[in-house]
């Protein structure tokens, strides 16, 4: 595949909400570093606020993030605010609350009901935002969403959250949160080996509701990053078409309905433009018989 010519534009758009967006979009959490969060070494931030620019050259205007992204010495929303305020008119910035992290970087206990608005209100000020494009509630276990999602639909209420969504969610938390307040998005894992999230992924579809994978790039390499050893099937494809099988997971994951916003991270400038290319790359129904079969074998 040729990246001459590299828009995110080429993986069509959806209506986030009331904000229409690409479909390939940018996870912001291996800005930080070169690995997850406070571990390994932290990213050069020069190459990481290059990552940053070149992509919202390229037509991507759907970035996630969280204020628990944040290495020794990066942070996410920190390189976002510095890099790109005044921010484009048509940037749509999601971030996610729930999780908790110290100052040290070790996970704490998970938010409770009473103390999301803290975190929004973090995310606003390390973002410089009056407002958040979209909150994502990241689900931690918990059977009921009612008494978090409720928090964060009055803040909705009160202007500091434009649209919410949910995150590591089951279809039942799903149908939960539509009686609080309206859902934008799901984000939960899936990917070429993760079809566990296939339910997930037509009920979105059912309810015109974006789904958004996370890991659908990076396999069972999760934070740390890309698969260890790509599939051959994978690769085949891959030189069918000329590309990398980076690209083929990425296209892969778009093919699975208008619906499926992808957001692949990454910390390195030509590493963004191969993905961002994927966008372009036009699956065959023998392509995808190929793929589909990688699913199939998971355990």
């Amino acid at each position: 595949m040729t990246t001459d010519t590299v828009s995110a534009a080429a993986a069509g758009t959806w209506l986030l909400g009331d904000r229409e967006i690409n479909r390939l979009g940018l996870g912001a959490m291996r800005l930080t570093g070169s690995a997850a969060f406070h571990e390994g070494v932290p990213s050069d931030r020069a190459q990481a606020t290059a990552v940053l620019r070149r992509a919202v050259e390229l037509g991507v205007n759907h970035i996630d993030t969280a204020a628990f992204y944040f290495s020794r010495l990066r942070s996410a929303n920190e390189l976002i605010n510095s890099t790109l305020a005044p921010y484009p008119e048509d940037l749509v910035i999601a971030t996610k609350v729930g999780p908790a992290r110290d100052a040290s970087g070790e996970w704490t206990a998970p938010a409770r009901p009473d103390q999301l608005r803290g975190q929004v209100e973090e995310n606003l000020r390390q973002l410089g935002r009056d407002h958040l494009d979209v909150v994502n509630l990241r689900l931690m276990g918990q059977d009921s969403l009612s008494e978090h999602f409720g928090a964060l639909a009055e803040l909705r209420a009160a202007g500091l959250i434009r649209h919410l969504g949910i995150s590591n969610a089951r279809p039942e938390h799903l149908a939960e949160a539509l009686t609080i307040a309206p859902v934008v998005c799901v984000q939960n894992r899936f990917g070429l080996d993760a079809p566990d999230g296939t339910r997930m992924l037509q009920e979105c579809a059912a309810r015109g509701i974006a789904f958004v994978p996370f890991f659908s790039l990076a396999g069972e390499g999760r934070e740390a990053g890309a698969v260890r050893a790509e599939h051959d099937e994978v690769r085949a494809v891959a030189r069918t078409h000329g590309a990398s099988p980076a690209q083929v997971r990425l296209a892969w994951t778009l093919k699975q309905g208008t619906h499926v916003l992808a957001i692949p991270g990454t910390g390195n400038p030509d590493h963004l433009v191969d993905n961002v290319a994927a966008g372009a790359l036009r699956l065959t129904e023998e392509d995808c018989g190929l793929l589909d079969a990688i699913g199939r074998a998971a355990p």
